[in-house]
């Protein structure tokens, strides 16, 4: 099965992940406060040369090494290392995401933290795993008992639109919910909504990379994805809503659009 090629693909790039996580680390600064360490170039090309020789009919698009975000008809996502900030400062919250798209449409989707040695996977129409286990969203149907996941994009450090949506919808949910949460990955966040830790997860200005393996991962562990205005959810979108499918409606009502 892909799922599996997949899963060995992401598990030869283990140790390079955890000595990087344990080193010290040449950081470069790709914006303001967006960084990247020569893990995340490592890791990437390692990845990408082994997807290439096992998909080949596949075009790769990598967080480093794409210039310009395109959508190809068959196309496997690489980010090497989701939450490099996380991964800098020895938080555990970073993760390899691979995802799969065919035709606008996930087909399987790893994403793998080495450092918690979660390793969370997916193919279309077989289910959705946490470390080989059957996994699925929560069943919480109360909003006010939920708990949601957000993250700030790297735009904020202009204090724009994308900023100003950030504070309005912070302030709309905190009231409304159990309490939020920001892990600083969201391929991690869709993860923890497909295993039923988080009933809900959004956030804006996301890239493709970011999320293409958990979108489907949610979706085969029976949760939904849309966009703010409750829409079939494509890559590029400014704004990405998951959930365990119950608070969805809920999440719609206080998640403001752009």
């Amino acid at each position: 099965m892909i799922r599996e090629k997949l899963i060995n693909i992401v598990m030869e790039c283990r140790e390079l992940f955890l000595q990087g996580y344990h080193a010290e680390k040449k950081v470069q600064y790709k914006g303001t406060v967006d960084l990247v360490t020569e893990y995340d170039v490592a890791i990437e090309k390692r990845l990408s040369i082994s997807l290439q020789e096992a998909f080949r009919d596949f075009e790769i698009v990598g967080e480093e090494s794409t210039k310009e975000i395109t959508y190809p008809k068959k196309a496997i996502y690489i980010d090497p290392i989701d939450g490099t900030t996380n991964f800098i400062h020895g938080l555990p919250f970073c993760a390899i995401s691979v995802g799969m798209w065919e035709d606008g449409k996930p087909i399987a989707g790893v994403v793998y933290n080495p450092v918690l040695d979660e390793c969370f996977s997916a193919e279309r129409g077989r289910g959705a795993f946490l470390n080989a286990k059957p996994i699925f969203v929560s069943k919480q149907r109360d909003f006010q008992q939920s708990l949601i996941a957000t993250g700030f994009p790297y735009t904020k450090v202009k204090k724009g639109e994308d900023y100003e949506w950030v504070l309005r919808t912070i302030a709309n949910l905190l009231p409304v919910t159990r309490d939020i949460r920001r892990t600083g990955a969201a391929s991690i966040d869709l993860c923890y909504v497909a295993c039923g830790k988080f009933e809900a997860y959004y956030e804006c200005n996301l890239k493709p990379w970011d999320v293409a393996a958990g979108v489907l991962i949610v979706e085969e562990a029976l949760g939904k994805i849309s966009n703010e205005k409750g829409e079939a959810y494509s890559l590029d979108e400014h704004i990405i809503l998951s959930s365990n499918g119950f608070v969805h409606s809920a999440l719609l009502k206080h998640v403001e659009e752009k």
